[in-house]
């Protein structure tokens, strides 16, 4: 049951748009990357929670699409993000004004509500591990609520890097 409502969150997500950039090196042979690790110091500016969430999710994914979990991989995955904070920009508005003879008066505000977002902006690199040479590179940008619990910071993650990955690897032309 678990597993329907974070697949069906993930598709509420998904929906609300985040947006993914994607550049990679035209000379990869991409079909040659089959096993990955992930670089031993990710300094990710992400907290250690969030961290495990991604790898956890990343995983999960790419063992589902045949991609093994090596001490020698292929290739090597590195992530950061740059997060800001913003007040929701919905509001409840309220006003009060008089009109008389020629003479007007209005007086109007509006209160936040909906709590906080995180814009974040989370890179995800593919390096070469023979090479030590970045290959491919996501760059999403997506907004969540300051207050997501737990499990909704889970489909959050799995929502964003289903979308990163839909996009490895890349088209050939």
């Amino acid at each position: 049951m678990k597993i329907i409502y974070l697949l069906l969150f993930a598709a509420v997500l998904t929906s609300c748009g985040a947006t993914v950039a994607v550049d990679y090196d035209k000379q990869a042979d991409f079909s040659t990357y089959n096993s990955y690790n992930y670089y031993p110091n990710i300094d990710s500016g992400l907290s250690e929670l969030d961290d495990e969430r991604i790898m956890r999710v990343t995983d999960s994914l790419l063992q589902e699409r045949g991609f093994v979990k090596t001490e020698n991989p292929s290739f090597l995955i590195n992530f950061f993000a740059r997060e800001s904070l913003s007040n929701s920009q919905s509001t409840i508005g309220f006003g009060f004004g008089s009109a008389g003879g020629n003479v007007g008066v209005g007086v109007g505000g509006g209160i936040p509500i909906g709590g906080r977002t995180i814009n974040q902006q989370l890179t995800m690199d593919f390096v070469d591990f023979a090479q030590d040479d970045l290959v491919w590179q996501a760059v999403s940008d997506a907004d969540y609520k300051e207050s997501f619990s737990p499990e909704r910071k889970e489909a959050y993650y799995f929502s964003l890097i289903e979308k990163i990955l839909s996009k490895y690897p890349p088209e050939k032309n």
